[in-house]
């Protein structure tokens, strides 16, 4: 279509859209604009925004829903679903501006667009990120740092949806708190959406010359369907398969922005429809993102199809505005509260979320008062950036005239944006405390006796000459298997078999289950390697080693098939390989009954047949006990107190009650299966120290740190050859 063949309509839309970038309702500063020529952008902006204040309402909804779910309030389960809605506003309002660049034009350019992202985007970004970096320093605890450290350089770079996705669905992360600059993941989506859209525009404007069309919109809507289309696809299966990644991730994504390209494309045509309709469209698109908000949860599957109702619901209010009218949803949100509100929604956006993870940090947990608090209050930055620093920027003449000031602009900010997240890892690696010397060996678990039941001494000592590994580092002392990428995540069911000691040893010992057996691998390696064992292991994040369906999490609605599908292909290769002994261990205390339900017996049942399966072919199963999670996060904790360790030891008693030890003293009762449990060399004492022997015990969650396992060597040995299995251990010198 060429510019004399825009409608009217269109052509409102195009000034819409160009009077702001992506913003349908934020006017200039009145002090950077003559009066003449600022009473006629007011009055350009007046029916401008008459026009389509429903999308500048819209963007107030979107935002809304998200701050006020972030703020815990119970009855907006499903407030998230306003991040689909901002990408549906997304993808119409900047298609509109290229198609709108190319009706004038017959063409777009590159450089023009990215400047307009750049002065748009980058300054309240990275206002954002420094601010967050700096208050992390202030108020975060330093084992933090360096994770988040990473964040904000992948959020200064529009990657950080990536980063998040693969952390989701890492089980060794488990508990790893909301990263203050985590609402970065839906900025990055959108980022790479228009990295990538205006070149596929200049392909189907290639394609249009070389058919000879003027109009480039059919052909821009097989581009649109070429996305759309298996992009719709690949989130129903990746949110069917690991919704915790397809989360993140751009490909489930893309579909949404992707819609409201396409009500780009027929501005024109739905202008024309009846006026009730349109208004009956626009008012039932309006309930469905509001039902979305109220009926999904956290529990359920996201995007998938179900992101079709908020997607379809936005596209329905902004297709619908025009025709509509006053009898539109635009009675409502083109008021000026919402109007006011979608002026801020971006910078909002930007503030609330860093504040409620700090002030979460801060008062160990948010209230919904608090949390509802906090949200309000970040309404005062936001109103300071975006009159400080999003309006002077983004109505700048200098920066407008010139491309190349603006992408200088915007690298600028963003060099920035990376500089604070690279100085908050360079501090987090300067607060490493100076742990073991080659003269001076922690001992671990040797400090204790022969005996495991001895106890080290009546109180928990306070401090230590050095402590190994750092707190700070503890996160990084896994077992091999991590390196050698021989651990399985929770979400491929594909089989990940690894030996370690003698490839040709004459005993065969295979190590199953989840990263709760993973953890033993360094006590086994060193065992292997003096008992000639060929060492045979297979580990899966949250997958007890049974033939009963698991859960994810111990989640009594959440089942976990992949799991099932690994247990099944793992038994039949020890089946296969016929290992003289298999020895595992898990953290689940539940599995799915033949109702669906959660059972500990269903659990019972699977561990059980599991484990005759493998007897009935001559291998003995020996089981390791769980060990309790501590009820505190040990390396965070022993970071704050180094002087006073005491501050981190927690109850033995919280191991008589953990839930899968439990489990597996029932499953074990009346069968050949051997149980040893080495939680007296854990917790020597009433209260568990976090540090023995210098050597720090737990690491993330409920895992124990590789070196203490390691030190754990001559009590695993010892406890193997109580239960029948022939080993033997010298401890070296």
């Amino acid at each position: 279509m060429t510019s004399s063949q825009v409608t009217p309509v269109a052509t409102r839309v195009s000034r819409v859209i160009e009077r702001s970038d992506d913003e349908v309702s934020a006017p200039a500063p009145s002090r950077s604009v003559p009066r003449a020529r600022h009473g006629r952008r007011r009055r350009m902006e007046r029916s401008s925004d008459r026009f389509r204040g429903d999308v500048a309402g819209l963007r107030a909804v979107a935002v809304g829903l998200v701050l006020l779910y972030h703020a815990g309030l119970p009855f907006l389960p499903g407030g998230f679903v306003g991040v689909d809605v901002f990408f549906v506003i997304s993808g119409f309002l900047i298609t509109g501006q290229l198609i709108a660049e190319i009706d004038r034009t017959a063409r777009i350019s590159l450089p023009a667009f990215y400047a307009r992202r750049a002065k748009r985007i980058l300054p309240a970004a990275t206002v954002v990120l420094f601010v967050t970096a700096a208050s992390v320093r202030l108020l975060v605890p330093r084992t933090r740092w360096e994770e988040i450290g990473g964040d904000i350089v992948s959020a200064a770079t529009y990657v950080v949806n990536w980063r998040l996705a693969d952390r989701a669905v890492d089980y060794l992360a488990e508990d790893s708190p909301p990263s203050p600059v985590q609402h970065y993941w839906s900025l990055a989506v959108e980022e790479q959406f228009y990295l990538v859209w205006p070149l596929l525009i200049l392909a189907a404007i290639f394609v249009a010359r070389v058919i000879h069309r003027k109009n480039v919109r059919p052909i821009l809507w097989i581009g649109i369907l070429i996305v759309a289309v298996p992009s719709f696809a690949w989130s129903v299966i990746e949110t069917a398969s690991s919704p915790e990644r397809a989360f993140f991730v751009s490909t489930t994504r893309i579909w949404e922005l992707s819609i409201g390209a396409g009500i780009a494309l027929i501005t024109t045509s739905v202008a024309r429809i009846p006026r009730a309709l349109a208004a009956i469209a626009g008012w039932l698109g309006l309930a469905a993102i509001l039902a979305s908000a109220l009926l999904v949860t956290s529990r359920t599957p996201w995007p998938g199809y179900t992101a079709a109702l908020p997607t379809l619901g936005a596209a329905a209010v902004i297709a619908a505005g025009t025709a509509a009218g006053p009898r539109g949803p635009v009675a409502i949100l083109g008021t000026r509260p919402f109007r006011w509100i979608g002026d801020l929604s971006y910078s909002l956006y930007l503030w609330h979320w860093p504040m409620i993870v700090l002030a979460t940090a801060h008062w160990d947990g948010l209230s919904v008062a608090r949390g509802t608090a906090v949200v309000v209050a970040s309404v005062i930055p936001a109103w300071i950036t975006f009159r400080l620093v999003e309006n002077p920027l983004r109505y700048s003449r200098a920066v407008s005239r010139s491309p190349r000031l603006a992408l200088s602009l915007g690298g600028n900010f963003t060099m920035v944006s990376i500089l604070a997240g690279i100085a908050l890892l360079v501090t987090s690696a300067s607060a490493v405390s100076i742990t073991e010397s080659p003269d001076q060996r922690a001992p671990g678990a040797d400090v204790l006796v022969a005996s495991p039941g001895d106890r080290l001494a009546d109180a928990v000592p306070d401090q230590f000459e050095f402590i190994t590994p750092d707190p700070l580092q503890a996160t990084k002392d896994l077992p091999d298997t991590t390196a050698d990428e021989c651990f399985q995540q929770m979400v491929s069911a594909e089989l990940v078999w690894c030996t370690y000691g003698n490839p040709r040893g004459v005993t065969k010992v295979a190590l199953v289950g989840d990263s709760k057996m993973d953890q033993w691998l360094p006590a086994f390696q060193l065992l292997a390697t003096q008992n000639d064992w060929k060492l045979v292991v297979a580990f899966k994040g949250a997958c007890p080693f049974m033939s009963a369906t698991a859960l994810k999490g111990d989640d009594p609605n959440v089942p976990y098939p992949d799991c099932t599908q690994w247990n099944a292909t793992l038994l039949d290769r020890l089946v296969v390989e016929r290992p003289d002994y298999v020895v595992t261990s898990h953290v689940s205390s539940r599995a799915t009954d033949s109702d669906g339900g959660a059972s500990i017996d269903a659990m019972i049942s699977g561990m059980r047949d599991s484990w005759s399966t493998l007897e009935s072919v001559g291998t003995k199963v020996i089981l390791i006990a769980n060990n309790p999670y501590p009820g505190l996060n040990v390396m965070e904790c022993v970071d704050k107190n180094r002087d006073r360790l005491s501050a981190c030891a927690y109850s033995r008693d919280r191991h008589l009650a953990d839930p899968a030890f439990l489990t597996q003293r029932q499953a074990v009762a009346g069968t050949n299966v051997k149980m040893i449990d080495l939680f007296d060399a854990i917790c020597p004492m009433k209260q568990c120290p976090p540090v023995i022997g210098n050597v720090l015990v737990y690491r993330r969650g409920s895992h124990i740190t590789a070196t203490y396992v390691e030190t754990l060597t001559p009590q695993l040995a010892q406890a193997l050859s109580d239960v029948g299995m022939p080993v033997h251990f010298t401890q070296s010198q």
